[in-house]
């Protein structure tokens, strides 16, 4: 590719973006921070693949950071929105594809009575943690380390994905500059996979069903559970964020697959088939409270955008039951022999997996909680991440951070990733002077 003078690459655009972005990134884990090196940047992508501007082709583990689930550029869901962008982009006016897809994610996840649809994750977590206090007429939160809910002020404290290489963070403690003490006063930060003891304060507790910014970790046995009747317990909202596992994990989430109910649940990614959406849903009495209905004020200009609502429409046409049994099946197949294969190499690796969600953790145990999830060798996880992409195999530039198989990773598309990770791990083991390992069983 070029910019009509000479060939682009990424170390020339990256030079390019660093003077007129700041870190030349719109978000900063794109920067490889956590991982040294330049950004690849990408020129197209189609199905299980993105190819750079340079013209380097390789099988994509980001899929846009589980907002693709489909693939690249699906056919379905492009026409899709080459035909809402012909009837105009926005409105500022309600549509009957907001009507739709409400009505679709109610059908699939039947806790959300109501939804209300907004443009991103972070902004469907700061609303329903809104919502929550209005209704409860509380102030205080209880979020769990490791946990991230996007970057509003509130929710900040102690989260993983790349907020992890800014701050350590701690209880009260903001995860970012620019983030007064103040905004953090009423978040309590508590241990994933344990219930804490809660007091009549708490207005709600917000939790990832699955942590999957911090690697992946699964919940405990009774943990969910625990939660609900703790929160029944003093009156509390139980707020699943499901911007992750919504749709991904099962056709109606995390809160399906583990039978908890919430009283308020947030989406994005894949409900935006690859578009920037997000939104949020619960029990009827409590979304009423929002404006107009209500006293508690919410809006967006582009929120419930006639091209979002028809690529996320377009997306779970193509989610039926067929499709998560084969998410599923690749996801465990792909852990299991990931796993195999990088500690045949010679490295120590975890690879967690949770529906079509795979973890890879390097170290000898599989993490339970945030900090089991910092001691992962990071400095092994760079070489092997930079190892990988020189074997044509793209995963996300951050430890904390997961790979997300698709509807497009077919077997020989898993197959070349499995021979790369071999080759790759033998690589940096030698680097490192290590021995190969013997196999054992991927971690569930």
């Amino acid at each position: 590719m070029t910019d009509g003078r000479r060939p682009l690459t990424n170390e020339a655009l990256f030079a390019r973006a660093v003077d007129v972005i700041p870190g030349g990134v719109n978000s900063p884990v794109r920067a490889f921070g956590a991982v040294g090196g330049t950004p690849y940047f990408v020129a197209r992508a189609k199905g299980a693949h993105v190819w750079d501007v340079e013209g380097h082709r390789y099988i994509d583990m980001v899929q846009s950071y589980g907002a693709v689930i489909a693939g690249h550029a699906h056919p379905k869901i492009v026409e899709a929105v080459r035909q809402a962008a012909g009837d105009g982009t926005s409105y500022g006016a309600p549509t009957e594809r907001e009507v739709l897809l409400a009505e679709e994610i109610r059908a699939r996840v039947p806790s959300c009575e109501k939804v209300r649809m907004v443009s991103s994750g972070t902004e469907a977590t700061m609303s329903a943690l809104r919502l929550a206090r209005g209704f409860t007429g509380r102030d205080r939160v209880v979020k769990f380390a490791g946990n991230y809910h996007g970057h509003s002020d509130a929710l900040l404290a102690d989260s993983g994905s790349a907020v992890a290489h800014i701050a350590a963070g701690a209880a009260g403690v903001p995860g970012s500059a620019g983030v007064p003490k103040s905004a953090v006063a009423e978040t309590i930060v508590a241990p994933f996979n344990v219930v804490p003891v809660l007091d009549d304060r708490v207005a709600c507790v917000i939790v990832e069903p699955v942590a999957a910014n911090m690697g992946l970790v699964a919940p405990v046995e009774g943990f969910l559970a625990g939660l609900r009747r703790e929160c029944d317990r003093v009156g509390a909202l139980l707020v699943l964020d499901e911007v992750i596992t919504g749709f991904r994990i099962g056709r109606g989430g995390a809160q399906e697959r583990f039978g908890v109910r919430p009283d308020l649940t947030c989406f994005g990614k894949v409900v935006g088939g690859g578009l920037n959406v997000g939104a949020f849903g619960g029990r009827g009495e409590i979304m009423d409270r929002l404006a107009p209905a209500g006293p508690v004020y919410q809006a967006g200009t582009l929120s419930g955008n006639p091209l979002a609502t028809a690529a996320g429409l377009a997306a779970l046409s193509l989610l039926d039951d067929d499709a998560y049994v084969t998410l599923r099946d690749r996801a465990a197949w792909l852990a299991r022999h990931l796993q195999d294969a990088i500690n045949a190499g010679g490295l120590t690796v975890r690879c967690t997996v949770a529906g079509s969600l795979v973890g890879l953790y390097f170290g000898d145990r599989e993490p339970q909680d945030y900090d089991d999830a910092r001691r992962a060798e990071e400095s092994t996880y760079a070489a092997f991440f930079h190892a990988m992409l020189d074997r044509g195999v793209a995963l996300a530039p951050g430890p904390y951070e997961i790979l997300f198989p698709g509807l497009a990773h077919d077997d020989p598309v898993m197959s070349q990733i499995v021979d790369a990770a071999a080759d790759a791990a033998a690589t940096v083991a030698r680097a490192a002077g290590l021995a190969p390992a013997q196999p054992s069983p991927a971690g569930s």
